[in-house]
């Protein structure tokens, strides 16, 4: 090669060109993780937000965030294009990939969306290229399961015609402090000359910093552990919380306490659903399986984390039999329903399963929530969402803890209670000492 090719090559992948926008960027995939990033980057670049959802692009392009996460002001100055033709992709020469990665019925990755949007983008791959994704996958997957598809698609070949790279998404959902720019990204790129222009994009937006992975492989694997460890970890608060409670020993008292010693690791017991925690340990048991491992700690935690809805539906049927109550004749009231507290997000929400496990009892229950979609509800699970709590109820189940339920006074709990106040506190956000018949984890 001469001197004047490598020159070119360089030239090809320098970050210059989308500093003057000669060249674009593009966002394939603009949900909670997709619209910030590319909203960022448009404060700096020219940028094509893609979605194949035509009711979300129109939402965007009037400056609404369909997830609600962010306010109208966050599209203020910003050079973007929102778009679902694909072949507007066409126009852009650095793709970055961010489709949910969910799991299918039987607990199986559901690689469907990002291998569909590997087609979309490779339906507009050009020489001197790049691609990255952001998506949530195990160890391998973008050399072995999209690389493969952006080639054939695109005619091209990676590495030779274009680059590719992966960086995982640190988005956290409801976290108004820790936002985008302000947590450190990982980057990786296939070659130092991908990596270097990867971490030029990405550290024209993000402040708190960037690691250089020193793989795919590697960024791939850091992402996928950062929720597996959450999860084991929460596993064991989840099991302390069965055992104490049979014990009849208060498991917050418990944690409170063991808390006091400097090395002693804080987790709290919960529901652990949502799109990350009780999702991403299935990659990676899916990838070791692939590789002939039996992961036994992984699948454990995963036992015992999605056991716990089925543990607090037996606690409540429990008590409404020690009230003398029918559990079929009984009336339940479920507050909150989103997978975590002030977000809108009802993907993989373990109250549902919770619901599901209560009605399984013949118990008649009502779901409220601030943040829910009625309609979205209706369409995902078959549970009709409540405007307002209807009449009395046997038992309360507080299962979300939004701000506005963190507020309410026992005298709120006393009117909508059937007789004395039962009230079933799953984050254990409320004051213990302010009721008779209280119960969390």
């Amino acid at each position: 090669m001469t001197d004047n090719q490598q020159l070119t090559t360089k030239m090809t992948y320098s970050l210059q060109p989308f500093i003057d926008k000669e060249k674009c960027i593009s966002v394939t995939g603009l949900g909670y993780v997709g619209l910030p990033l590319a909203l960022e980057l448009a404060k700096q670049f020219k940028v094509i937000g893609f979605d194949i959802n035509q009711e979300r692009i129109a939402l965007m392009q009037q400056g609404i965030d369909p997830s609600k996460e962010l306010e109208s002001t966050a599209f203020e100055g910003c050079d973007i294009t929102f778009t679902s033709n694909v072949a507007d992709l066409q126009q852009a020469h650095f793709h970055i990939i961010g489709v949910p990665t969910d799991i299918d019925s039987n607990k199986v990755p559901n690689l469907n969306p990002l291998l569909g949007a590997s087609k979309s983008v490779a339906s507009a791959l050009k020489k001197g290229d790049v691609v990255v994704y952001e998506s949530t996958v195990y160890p391998g997957c973008t050399e072995d399961d999209c690389l493969p598809i952006l080639e054939s698609v695109s005619r091209l070949q990676g590495g030779k015609d274009f680059k590719y790279g992966y960086s995982p998404e640190r988005i956290v959902p409801g976290d108004k402090v820790r936002t985008l720019t302000n947590i450190l990204k990982i980057v990786s790129g296939n070659d130092a000359e991908a990596l270097e222009l990867i971490a030029g994009v990405y550290g024209s937006i993000i402040k708190a910093g960037l690691h250089r992975a020193e793989s795919i492989k590697v960024a791939e694997a850091a992402k996928v552990i950062e929720n597996t460890q959450r999860d084991i970890n929460i596993s064991l608060m989840n099991e302390l919380a069965i055992i104490f409670d049979k014990m009849g020993i208060d498991t917050q008292a418990v944690l409170a306490a063991a808390g006091t010693k400097w090395n002693f690791h804080q987790y709290q017991p919960g529901l652990v659903g949502g799109h990350c925690i009780s999702v991403d340990p299935f990659y990676l048991m899916h990838k070791a399986k692939m590789i002939g491992i039996e992961p036994q700690v992984i699948a454990a935690g995963r036992r015992v984390n999605d056991f716990i809805p089925s543990f607090i539906a037996k606690r409540i049927v429990q008590s409404l039999i020690e009230q003398d109550k029918n559990p079929g004749k009984s009336r339940v009231l479920v507050m909150g329903i989103t997978f975590k507290e002030e977000v809108s997000d009802i993907r993989n929400s373990k109250v549902v399963d919770l619901i599901k496990e209560l009605e399984d009892y013949s118990i008649t229950v009502d779901v409220v929530d601030p943040f829910g979609s009625p309609a979205e509800l209706a369409h995902e699970y078959n549970i009709q969402l409540k405007a307002a709590p209807e009449g009395k109820y046997d038992s309360i189940v507080l299962a979300v803890g939004h701000q506005a339920y963190r507020n309410m006074q026992p005298k709120d709990f006393e009117a909508l209670s059937n007789g004395p106040v039962y009230l079933f506190d799953i984050k254990g956000v409320l004051n213990k000492s302010d009721y008779q018949n209280y119960w969390r984890l």
